[in-house]
């Protein structure tokens, strides 16, 4: 029990800025670093839920184009950026590197380029308008489903694959102590949400394409930064979920 807590508590503390009380972040082995991928889509469908909530309560006093944009910033607050930051340097680094290793040591500046700005208003922007195209018997449903479906992606982006930075970094435990039995647990979390929320049909095919996303994002970087860090990981997070988000209401018309 004491184990399973640590390695929640590492996925929420890692995957979001809102204090969790109790919660284990120092001196904690590699092999639970690697176990809390577990519990990402669990996370994922608790930050749903919260989205859920502020829609339901917004809705009643703002029109939803407002009511949309709030949902995107509260997305943005609660992961303290994180994502959009891993977006943004990815960009930066297949824009601006000459190799692999100048690519990485780009995606270290802490500056954003022109180039990773207009990437990351480009997100914002394709994340909204998938808001807005949400169809109203299924809202809340692909609310509460969009957080756990990008953190399961990072799950499945993890799986067998390099780190690239000889020294290390933040994901390296992570990655590289990452077993089938995590990735295992996270799927199995994710599709008992989503049995439960959506059509299971709908959820196959959303599975499929996200797997198939992901793992293409996962070629792509091994080939252009000899592996997976943590900010491609958070651009495979953002890109799931704006994919989820415009598809997801065509599947629903069509199943």
């Amino acid at each position: 029990m004491k184990t399973m807590w640590s390695s929640f508590s590492l996925a929420w503390n890692f995957l979001t800025i809102i204090p969790l009380p109790f919660s284990t972040q120092s001196n904690v082995p590699s092999q639970t670093l690697a176990a809390s991928f577990g519990w990402y889509p669990f996370v994922g469908f608790l930050l749903g839920t919260i989205l859920v909530l502020c829609d339901r309560l917004f809705m009643m006093v703002l029109a939803e184009p407002v009511v949309n944009m709030l949902l995107v910033t509260i997305v943005v607050m609660m992961t303290g950026a994180l994502h959009q930051d891993g977006l943004a340097d990815t960009i930066d680094g297949v824009a601006g590197g000459k190799d692999p290793s100048h690519r990485l040591s780009i995606m270290r500046d802490s500056q954003i380029g022109a180039i990773g700005a207009t990437g990351l208003i480009l997100a914002i922007g394709l994340r909204y308008t998938g808001l807005m195209s949400l169809p109203p018997g299924g809202r809340e449903s692909l609310l509460l489903c969009m957080p756990a479906f990008g953190r399961w992606s990072m799950v499945i982006g993890s799986y067998k694959v390099s780190y690239p930075r000889p020294e290390g970094g933040v994901a390296a435990a992570f990655i590289q102590h990452l077993s089938f039995r995590d990735v295992l647990m996270a799927t199995a979390i994710l599709g008992i949400g989503l049995v439960w929320a959506i059509h299971p049909l709908q959820a196959i095919l959303l599975l499929l394409g996200i797997v198939i996303v992901t793992r293409l994002m996962v070629w792509g970087a091994s080939r252009v930064f000899g592996g997976v860090t943590g900010d491609i990981l958070g651009t495979i997070n953002e890109v799931t979920e704006i994919v989820f988000l415009l598809s997801a209401p065509l599947l629903m018309g069509l199943v």
